[in-house]
């Protein structure tokens, strides 16, 4: 994890400690589902709960000597609680504990990623419902095509949110599973229901056919889907690199009291943290190939995952919480200039507007073909043209005047209809 982009809500739980407590938790909740199925005595359990604990530079002593570092848990956890250590661990094998407290960390980062989502939610649903009429101008290719408005926009963005609210929700289930199957996992040496009892006091259900592991799948999913909320972040941060550009300036990040943008250019109002959420949408994304290739494993089990999942599960965990930590904050703190928008949309005379008029003339009378000659011609001549203006070169021409009134025509440069009927969106997302 870099400590750059760990905030320390998610990092501490993937942390070393945290990891060996996830371990402690589990076989906690194994041995004292054995003690309700009559097979370890409480006296054994209390000690257990009461003495049981680890020193994570003691653990990895251990492990440089015996080269496993289950094992070197166990040893430290048993130099604590002496005699009633031997209940512990009883008919399991070391993924059991690896796995089902990995299953527990995976749910706690779940947990996090859906709470910051949902205050990512409430901000652009909240810029969205003051940028419901504040018009600007819809581009297709990077070009400009014909008016929205920036709530629209903004209610794009907070759709594909709830999307990915949905798939959180999802994952959060699909991780939440664990194992006290033994070696194989087959239960040779365990009963199933210490599994049932262990999962259900840890909040987890017990995976419906693990072999010695849990199926590399479900950690896949969820790397997927973190780099695919990743990829929606990035969407939203292009874009707004996109308008905060110098001859475009409709939005721009905040920039605050003291910033500067460059070492060599003291003007310089730089997007640098939607920039940054842009980069680590890639590291996410570079994680999903490594994901999707430990889901092959030998036989019932190998241990080539594990490395990539030392790295992996914490790495992607950490990266999202802070991407969406930090694209929460641009959304609060974005500049919005209507006054730009307006430019934007009206240059060269608003040629923008050209749909409509092709379509009241062809209302008027004039056939498709020659409306949109008629109409293509005045806009070509006024785009790109210093002084260019698509209007005066339409109310010029004769040919139009004769079939559009003044009246007709002013109604063509109107966003009212571009606006009417975005009713249906606010309500679907509660704008």
């Amino acid at each position: 994890m870099i400590e750059r982009y760990t905030l320390p809500e998610m990092g501490n739980l993937w942390s070393e400690e945290a990891k060996f407590q996830s371990w402690l938790d589990v076989e906690i909740a194994a041995t004292e589902a054995n003690c309700e199925l009559g097979r370890v005595p409480a006296e054994a359990v209390a000690t257990i709960k009461a003495q049981a604990r680890f020193s994570v530079e003691r653990i990895l002593e251990i492990e440089a000597e015996v080269r496993h570092d289950v094992i070197a848990f166990l040893t430290n956890v048993n130099e604590h609680v002496g005699d009633a250590g031997r209940y512990i661990h009883v008919g399991m094998t070391s993924s059991d504990v690896l796995d089902t407290g990995l299953a527990l960390q995976m749910k706690a980062s779940v947990a996090l990623l859906r709470a910051e989502l949902d205050l990512l939610a409430d901000a652009l649903r909240a810029l969205a419902r003051e940028h419901k009429g504040t018009v600007m101008i819809g581009r297709s290719h990077a070009i400009h095509g014909e008016p929205i408005s920036f709530g629209f926009k903004l209610a794009g963005w907070l759709a594909e949110v709830e999307r990915n609210r949905e798939r959180l929700e999802r994952l959060e289930r699909v991780v939440s599973v664990g194992q006290i199957s033994g070696a194989m996992g087959t239960y040779a040496n365990t009963d199933p229901q210490v599994e049932a009892i262990a999962c259900a006091k840890l909040g987890l259900v017990p995976d419906t056919a693990s072999t010695q592991v849990i199926a590399r799948d479900r950690h896949a999913e969820y790397v997927q889907t973190l780099a695919l909320v990743g990829a929606a972040l990035e969407r939203f941060s292009t874009e707004i690199r996109n308008l905060q550009r110098t001859d475009v300036l409709e939005v721009e990040e905040n920039f605050a009291k003291g910033q500067k943008g460059s070492s060599a250019m003291p003007h310089k109002r730089n997007p640098i943290r939607s920039e940054r959420i842009g980069g680590l949408a890639r590291v996410l994304r570079s994680y999903v190939v490594a994901a999707l290739e430990n889901c092959a494993l030998w036989h019932e089990r190998d241990i080539s995952h594990s490395s990539v999942e030392r790295m992996m599960l914490p790495d992607c965990s950490v990266t999202l919480h802070f991407m969406l930590r930090e694209m929460t904050a641009v959304v609060k703190g974005l500049g919005v200039y209507p006054e730009n928008m307006a430019r934007n949309m009206n240059v060269y005379g608003g040629v923008v507007f050209s749909q409509r008029v092709l379509l009241a003339l062809v209302e008027a009378g004039i056939n498709r073909e020659d409306a949109y000659r008629i109409v293509q011609r005045h806009s070509h001549s006024a785009w790109n043209t210093d002084g260019g203006n698509f209007r005066a070169n339409l109310e010029a021409d004769g040919e139009v005047t004769g079939k559009l009134s003044a009246e007709q025509l002013a109604e063509c440069f109107s966003t009212d209809l571009h606006q009417a009927n975005l009713g249906v969106i606010w309500q679907r997302l509660g704008i």
